[in-house]
């Protein structure tokens, strides 16, 4: 008998299966599909202090092995989810789950975690610091150590729950940022956001998506992320939630070896709305065929 359990944070998920941000709404949408009862957890939406209507449109394009997008953190504002999206969620999932939170200023930042914390299904915080699909917040805080750092000890002194900062790819030396985080009072660390990309239509002459550049998940940056999670793993003694391309159990055992605690599916939901319970369904086999007996034991691996 296999044992797909593992702790994050100190905290017990039934497997390391976590659908991404932005990728699964607020979850109740996706339990008229399925019991998602089944997940390890799940982040949430991406919440802000105020409701933002998000980027202009078109903010979708399909590429190679992959998809651009730049919805631009659209939410409806931290008071109206703490009013009647969380108890919707309540009502579905009877698990903890992640708040994740983003925002234009350290003090927003404090802000809707502080509105956030007393909501008794929210078991860890993440905070975006590296969403590449807004002007002035979000990136600005992820690409520079002292800013992450910033962040997090703003966070971390009004909250005792747990807080695992999102890191961008988009950056010089990820490892540096994974180290200013931590040593400010990150629990964790989860990666990689999206990548910076393109397309340009050769009939209008001009970028595909409203504001031009977008955010690249999908396929096509898995092998990225592996090597940051990788990276960091090396750099960081605090756990890590690997995302970037995720779509079977095998890639689950790719990340975890690489250093990831747990993981987060994203694009993969979009083409196939039961693309994690199929992944979590799987994940014992797979587990067999690698003569894994517990997941827990996996994690860094290829390091050893």
């Amino acid at each position: 008998m296999v044992n797909t359990k593992i702790r994050l944070c100190g905290r017990e998920l039934d497997n390391p299966v976590i659908p991404a941000s932005g990728t699964f709404g607020y979850g109740y949408e996706f339990a008229e599909l399925y019991d998602i009862n089944c997940l390890g957890s799940l982040s949430f939406k991406g919440t802000t202090r105020e409701a933002r209507f998000g980027n202009p449109t078109p903010r979708i394009a399909e590429c190679s092995s992959g998809m651009l997008n730049s919805v631009g953190l659209q939410n409806p504002g931290v008071e109206a989810v703490i009013a009647e999206e969380l108890p919707k969620l309540r009502s579905c999932f009877h698990k903890p789950v992640m708040a994740n939170v983003s925002g234009f200023s350290t003090e927003d930042y404090v802000y809707t975690v502080e509105r956030l914390d007393g909501e008794d299904n929210i078991g860890w915080f993440e905070i975006n610091i590296s969403c590449p699909n807004v002007h002035g917040g979000g990136l600005a805080f992820g690409t520079d150590p002292k800013n992450a750092a910033a962040v997090t000890a703003a966070v971390r002194n009004v909250t005792a729950k747990p807080i695992i900062i999102k890191l961008s790819p988009n950056v010089t030396d990820i490892t540096a940022i994974a180290k200013a985080c931590e040593s400010a009072g990150a629990d964790g660390i989860s990666l990689i956001n999206t990548l910076v990309g393109m397309r340009i239509d050769p009939k209008t002459r001009k970028p595909i998506l409203a504001v031009g550049s977008g955010g690249l998940s999908g396929p096509a940056v898995k092998p990225v992320a592996v090597s940051m999670v990788y990276k960091v793993y090396e750099a960081v003694k605090i756990p890590i939630v690997g995302m970037g391309g995720i779509a079977t159990a095998e890639d689950v055992i790719e990340f975890m070896l690489a250093g990831a605690t747990a993981v987060e599916v994203g694009a993969a939901n979009l083409v196939d709305p039961f693309a994690c319970k199929k992944i979590i369904d799987r994940l014992p086999e797979v587990m067999r065929k690698y003569n894994i007996q517990s997941l827990e034991e996996i994690t860094g691996g290829a390091h050893r």
